[in-house]
């Protein structure tokens, strides 16, 4: 991984066989980042995804390999309990064109990966909700 900041926003570069999700980690952390909005497009060879079930808390997760375009990236980072919290949803079309997305649970770079990461002020946390089974913004 390769970044350059540009006012707010950091343009990132994730390379073939990376993981997208401990690369922005990684970036957060060297960079103290700690609330932005993500977007990006690029390739990928492997993805799990997820779709959430709200009545058995919990994803159904689907497990993509072979070489995908990342169609659109998109997410937040936030915090939970002192730590980096990314929340990001995906959509990736096969060799067929055909488009799978959820959340991102993995997703391993096939070529490349730009990124782009805007930096907003302050910082927001999360907070199980029971109820729901998921991590809330909490104000």
């Amino acid at each position: 991984m390769e970044y350059r900041k540009f006012g707010d926003t950091y343009l990132v570069r994730i390379d073939l066989d990376e993981e997208i999700m401990q690369s922005l980690k990684v970036l957060c952390g060297q960079e103290n980042i700690r609330l932005a909005h993500v977007e990006a497009i690029g390739a990928a060879k492997h993805a799990v995804i997820g779709v959430y079930d709200l009545k058995e808390q919990a994803y159904h997760q689907k497990e993509l390999n072979g070489f995908m375009e990342i169609t659109g990236l998109s997410g937040n980072v936030t915090r939970k309990d002192g730590e980096v919290y990314l929340h990001l949803h995906g959509t990736m079309a096969d060799q067929n064109h055909v488009l799978h997305g959820g959340h991102i649970i993995e997703l391993k770079v096939g070529a490349t990966c730009e990124m782009f990461v805007t930096v907003l002020q302050g910082e927001v946390n999360r907070t199980r909700n029971e109820e729901l089974g998921i991590n809330l913004i909490s104000f």
